[in-house]
């Protein structure tokens, strides 16, 4: 990222603002809005440039060094949290309002809302001359990613008045509950979800194993090949072969002697 901001700053400016407003960019092409509206907003795209600029260009890096210290990290992270969940629960009552009784639209909607940035990285990185399909965001969910798209689901039932809870009271108990496991996570530079124990346990009853599939598969491969009829019948003619050309050589033997 420095070697790029030196070398293409507009490139590096663009993937910047990509990570600002990549949620809105998303969930604006999902509802059919135009793409560059929020760029509209000169506050927002100036405080980000400055942000931006003060990151990659600081004197000795010190604004790098003060943001990447932990107490003032672990301030930013929660902060961050709290506007993810209200950019939810907006995303969420934006496409009500276009769609009444579309849950997929909103439950999608209110999912790039709060997990926009990741869902565009790889868009980001074709920006930055980097091509990895393997890092998509969808096939490696993240603990936000994940966090995002069932938050979507719970403020869609609620808005939909299927989860009697008031907006409010869903706002507070989701935004704690994101807050301290980030804020937790980022504390003991961990990268594991609070999600992982229940989907161990919800994902093979549901979905099946895949590695536990792969496995037997390969057991039952290696079976085959190993000591199957074919493995049997191929180890057969190569004995014979032997077999017979040692009995050739043991006749040319006696005709010789």
């Amino acid at each position: 990222a420095v070697e790029l901001s030196r070398r293409h700053p507009i490139a590096s400016w663009l993937c910047a603002m990509l990570h600002c407003f990549g949620s809105y960019i998303l969930a604006d092409l999902l509802l059919g809005e135009p793409l560059i509206d929020y760029f509209s907003n000169n506050s927002s795209i100036l405080l980000a440039s400055a942000v931006w600029y003060l990151i990659f260009f600081c004197p000795m890096d010190l604004f790098y060094k003060c943001v990447c210290f932990l107490p003032v990290k672990l301030i930013f992270v929660a902060m961050k949290e709290v506007v993810r969940v209200r950019k939810i629960a907006v995303g969420i009552h934006h496409a009500h309002h276009h769609y009444h009784h579309g849950w997929f639209v909103m439950i999608a909607t209110g999912w790039v809302k709060g997990s926009g940035v990741a869902l565009m990285s790889n868009f980001e990185q074709l920006l930055r001359g980097v091509w990895k399909p393997e890092t998509n965001e969808i096939l490696h969910m993240s603990f936000p990613t994940k966090a995002s798209l069932y938050g979507a689901i719970l403020f869609t039932l609620q808005q939909t008045r299927w989860l009697p809870v008031s907006k409010a009271s869903l706002i507070f108990i989701f935004t704690m509950f994101m807050v301290s496991c980030k804020v937790f996570l980022t504390a003991t530079h961990s990268h594991s979800s609070p999600f992982d124990a229940l989907e161990g346990y919800i994902c093979p009853v549901l979905f099946g194993s895949a590695c536990g599939g792969d496995h037997h598969h390969d057991n039952h491969g290696g079976s085959h090949s190993g000591g199957g009829p074919g493995a049997q019948h191929s180890a057969m003619p190569a004995k014979s072969k032997e077999e017979l050309s040692e009995g050739s050589r043991k006749k040319k033997a006696k005709k010789a002697d």
